[in-house]
């Protein structure tokens, strides 16, 4: 792929909800419309490719479209491209799977995490971590500090847009 030869790398764009091969194909896509190499795209351009092709009755397409107002003539980049096009793509399914996983670790359904949980989990998976280092990740997601972490705090854990490095 030209985009990689160049330097480009699919790891500074990794999402929780993306996998390699999802970035790349949107990177191509991203490639396909940066005719000069500046990478940066025209949401104009963009903006008329889907017109044209007719896609704009597709729900996603039209949430894209909407974010792409907001760029007005300025040039987008690869990372404000990837944003708007896996900011509406699946929502319900990431939303569904990340309710499947938090379930595991809600074991004794009370709605929320708590170290207990975290605990139980730690040691299924085979992990010896101390007390103080579960504590932190609960503190972390934690959004009124009441030591538990509830499902919304969960999904915003999960679906942060960048991981920090």
């Amino acid at each position: 792929m030209a985009s990689q030869s160049s330097g480009w790398s699919w790891k500074k764009y990794e999402r929780p909800v993306l996998m390699q091969d999802e970035i790349e194909e949107i990177k191509a896509a991203f490639d396909l419309f940066d005719v000069d190499g500046t990478q940066r795209i025209h949401p104009r351009d963009l903006r008329m490719c889907i017109q044209s092709l007719n896609l704009r009755r597709n729900q996603v397409v039209r949430h894209i479209l909407n974010d792409l107002e907001r760029f007005g003539a300025k040039p987008i980049d690869f990372k404000a491209f990837l944003d708007i096009m896996t900011a509406k793509m699946g929502e319900r399914d990431t939303k569904e799977d990340v309710s499947k996983v938090f379930r595991l670790f809600d074991d004794d359904r009370t709605g929320s995490i708590s170290l207990k949980n975290l605990q139980r989990v730690a040691r299924e998976l085979g992990e010896q971590l101390p007390v103080e280092a579960l504590e932190e990740m609960i503190a972390r997601a934690d959004s009124d500090a009441d030591g538990k972490v509830t499902e919304d705090d969960f999904y915003v854990l999960m679906t942060e847009k960048t991981f920090p490095y």
